[in-house]
């Protein structure tokens, strides 16, 4: 049996929301990697505008590879909230964050980008810019008690390698907002790139 990389998940479910029109764009650890240092992942998160007219056919689009439950999707599109899938064929886990009132997930979609994921054959999808991953990551990190070294050097990677191709003005926006200012502080001065 060939051993379907992570990757090669996320082109799928990304080929199915793609296919059925639904706006979607990758975020998480492989978003992080993409922008900073990568890493291995045991799951990808994926934020999607699914509504309840898309139910039918992106559970009869996944079900062949991917164990995934009608109900559980119907419910988190109700609710707005999140449900996973999982690839039969390596139990790699697929988190789905349905689109809701977050307003900084809003503009995390807005902003998306289309990244190439794979060489060859050449592969893209939407990423979430290197910006709001900072920011998801930093929220992870304060939701996570403060931590999580992995979390930290996610963020602290990717602002050492995007260095000034980094939208402070939006960064420093969105940490008000979201009460995280301290933080993004403290991510900047380590990886080099605080303001003067």
């Amino acid at each position: 049996m060939t051993i379907v990389e992570p990757i090669e998940v996320t082109l799928a479910v990304a080929a199915v929301l793609e296919r059925l029109g639904i706006e979607y764009v990758v975020g998480g650890s492989l978003a992080t990697s993409l922008h900073g240092i990568p890493r291995s992942t045991l799951d990808v998160d994926i934020v999607a505008d699914l509504r309840m007219g898309h139910l039918q056919g992106f559970v009869a689009a996944l079900q062949t590879d991917f164990f995934v439950d009608s109900d559980m999707v119907k419910d988190a599109i109700r609710r707005r909230a999140t449900f996973n899938i999982l690839h039969l064929g390596t139990m790699f886990k697929v988190d789905v964050f349905v689109i809701g009132a977050d307003e900084l997930l809003t503009t995390e979609l807005a902003r998306k980008q289309r990244m190439r994921v794979q060489a060859e054959p050449p592969a893209e999808v939407f990423v979430a810019t290197a910006e709001d991953m900072v920011l998801q990551k930093l929220l992870w990190y304060r939701a996570g008690g403060e931590i999580s070294d992995r979390q930290w050097s996610d963020i602290v990677g990717v602002i050492k390698t995007q260095g000034p191709r980094l939208d402070l003005g939006y960064l420093r926006l969105w940490a008000g907002r979201k009460d995280i200012t301290p933080l993004l502080m403290r991510a900047l001065a380590e990886a080099g790139a605080a303001e003067t």
